[in-house]
């Protein structure tokens, strides 16, 4: 297998290689092109671009920001969930907030919205986005929006009337999904397909298309046949998976948290019957030490497929191939 490695986008190098990140996990893309630069934004002429802004959990590290996910498709730009330090990595690749179209929620767990009042606040009055922001989300998001409005009620109106911010930037209009086309504006398509992170309901996975090239984002789930269903024939499928001991009891209190997510076994399986050309892991969730070499292993072990890690502002250029994108901070 082939991997093209760009350190620099004039220099070119075909090799057969382990890519070692600072974690020392191990990386293997089967067929695509690895791209180290520190503005991941530039590649040739993408249909589909896809950049892990978070790829963490609820913990508070500094390797994995909150969950978060920027796809860029023509000229729309869409932001699915918003993880803790989605607008730090924004700046880092230079993305201002006015640019973003839509926001879009796979459900309401605390580390998927954290970040909303700081991308949608301190956004529009650093970028002065002068029109409302379209968030789409599952049931509740309508409520939650209304409440997050009022909280910051005082400074959205010291803002407009002591800095002069644009006040129709300061506006969120809400739209709580249905199961199919939520979202259709210049040639892109959103699809909202339903996953199960039982007790949460609902709770959402999306796919995205355009111009005959697609990215399935699994958002937080167990082993969804449903995803399976919307995901067939994608290029690109970024799934969450967790990690744990397996003697991880029933009594043990985290024992739910493995089980309302995905298995490196079953997200193998996943893998097996989508056939991505390309599958990336975000969400990353390690239980009792267990860590990222073992869930790759785990999963190889299951699925021959191509398969990669996702970090933080990694990146993928969706054409009729899938280019990794490697994000090095110079």
């Amino acid at each position: 297998m082939q991997i093209v490695i760009h350190p620099h986008p004039r220099k070119k190098i075909i090799t057969r290689f382990l890519l070692t990140t600072i974690i020392s996990l191990f990386v293997l893309v089967s067929f695509g092109q690895i791209n180290a630069n520190k503005d991941s934004s530039q590649v040739n002429a993408p249909v589909i671009k896809v950049t892990l802004l978070g790829t963490g959990t609820p913990q508070p590290i500094m390797e994995r920001f909150g969950p978060s996910i920027l796809v860029q498709a023509g000229s729309e730009t869409l932001i699915f969930d918003a993880g803790r330090g989605c607008l730090q990595r924004l700046r880092q690749i230079d993305v201002p907030y006015d640019k973003i179209t839509a926001l879009f929620l796979t459900h309401l767990h605390s580390d998927h919205i954290v970040g909303l009042p700081d991308l949608w606040l301190t956004g529009w009055i650093i970028s002065r986005r002068a029109t409302p922001l379209k968030v789409f989300g599952p049931t509740g998001t309508d409520e939650m929006i209304k409440y997050l409005q009022k909280a910051y009620a005082y400074d959205i109106k010291i803002r407009i009337e002591d800095d002069k911010e644009p006040e129709e930037g300061s506006k969120l209009l809400v739209t709580e999904n249905k199961e199919g086309v939520v979202y259709e504006n210049n040639g892109v398509k959103v699809i909202a397909f339903l996953v199960d992170h039982y007790p949460v309901i609902p709770a959402y996975g999306y796919r995205i298309e355009y111009k005959g090239h697609s990215v399935v984002l699994s958002g937080d789930t167990r082993y969804s046949e449903n995803l399976i269903k919307f995901a067939k024939g994608t290029d690109l499928l970024v799934h969450e998976v967790a990690i744990a001991p397996d003697t991880l009891s029933k009594s043990n209190l985290r024992y739910n948290i493995l089980a309302h997510h995905t298995t490196p076994e079953q997200a193998a399986k996943v893998f097996n019957q989508v056939k991505p050309k390309l599958a990336a892991y975000s969400h990353i969730v390690k239980l009792y030490g267990k860590n990222e070499q073992e869930i790759l292993q785990r999963t190889k072990a299951n699925y021959s497929g191509p398969i990669i890690m996702g970090q933080d502002l990694m990146s993928f250029s969706i054409s009729d191939t899938v280019i990794v994108n490697a994000w090095q901070n110079k």
